[in-house]
């Protein structure tokens, strides 16, 4: 096998996210779905963002903010996702390679416009989001650079980007190729709604043995398991894929890697400002020390600390170097 040239390439929705204060009062005015994610159209979107007050504009989607906090920690990482050929699609461009992530996904002709996030984050730090797919559901099996693939330790993909047919027949056609160069294949099942939808398609993934590494938090276990024992969930699952990571929120996380059981505590921090992302900086952290092969509680810890410093600001994309942040809370740089 060849010398990998990334550490982690990821597929997943490209998408800027929108992002403002506001009170519950808004949300309810708005009826949107607090602390959760709401698919939108094109229409709805313009409302939400008409009614938004100011608001920043970052690049941003789960998997894409994975591979900001992998980049950050010192990974060499790849993402392939679909964008318009707009302004928007420019700004996500322009944002990802910025922080040091190949991406060379060529930009879409025509509509829909480039997908975005219309995030309103209220006083107690829940973030509710809601999205517009746009260019981003039409991501083609062609877009698909096998050579880098199989050129990566781990191929990181995202559950929202199940959904649309196109891009799932690319994922498909994804984990085939990162599956016959020798590579793992790592999944986030992303959120609940997502496991309703596709759930059987998800456990037919991980009956055929094609997840290596599998993220998930206590919600989507239930969901995905059908179980709301949490022990039961774990019990359900560990034995069928490699390495099972679960995210408890407030309560830490346990993984089980190869019968081997780890857990951690949620790393305290001053005050939980807007809790965006940190799912996805979790799996930074993990896939950081997975792929360096360190034990399996050095990777939860590396998760933990990834988690804390993204919910102590705005944002979904890590502020703090977290590379001394690691050499703080670790006693070692890296």
């Amino acid at each position: 096998m060849t010398e990998p040239r990334y550490d982690v390439i990821a597929i997943g929705n490209a998408i800027v996210d929108v992002m403002a204060p506001c009170d519950d009062a808004l949300i309810d005015e708005l009826s949107l779905n607090k602390g959760g994610m709401t698919l939108v159209d094109a229409d709805g979107a313009t409302r939400l963002y008409d009614a938004m007050g100011p608001a920043r504009e970052i690049s941003g989607g789960s998997a894409a903010n994975t591979l900001a906090g992998l980049s950050a920690l010192g990974a060499q990482c790849a993402f392939i996702g679909q964008v318009a050929d707009d302004q928007l699609g420019e700004v996500f461009a322009h944002d990802i390679r910025a922080v040091g992530i190949d991406f060379d996904t060529p930009p879409r002709a025509g509509d829909p416009p480039t997908a975005r996030c219309l995030i309103f984050v209220t006083p107690d730090a829940q973030r509710t989001m809601n999205t517009f797919l746009g260019a981003s559901q039409f991501l083609p099996a062609a877009a698909l650079d096998e050579e880098a693939i199989g050129g990566a330790k781990v191929l990181y993909l995202e559950g929202y980007l199940w959904d649309p047919e196109e891009p799932r027949a690319a994922m498909r056609r994804a984990i085939e190729a990162a599956r016959s160069a020798g590579r793992e294949v790592a999944f986030t099942l992303s959120e609940v709604f997502v496991i309703d939808r596709h759930g059987d398609d998800f456990r037919s993934l991980i009956e055929e043995g094609l997840i290596d590494v599998l993220f998930a938090n206590h919600h989507e276990l239930e969901a995905l398991t059908g179980t709301s024992d949490f022990e039961a969930g774990i019990e359900a699952l560990h034995g069928k894929v490699p390495t099972l990571v679960v995210t408890r929120s407030a309560d830490g996380a346990v993984a089980v890697r190869k019968g081997e059981r780890a857990e951690v505590p949620a790393e305290p921090i001053d005050k939980v400002v807007d809790t965006t992302g940190a799912g996805d900086l979790f799996a930074a952290g993990f896939l950081y020390g997975h792929v360096a092969g360190e034990p399996l509680e050095r990777c939860l810890r590396r998760g933990a600390i990834c988690a804390a410093e993204v919910i102590s600001h705005y944002g979904a994309r890590p502020e703090a170097d977290l590379q001394a942040l690691m050499a703080e809370k670790l006693g070692q740089v890296g």
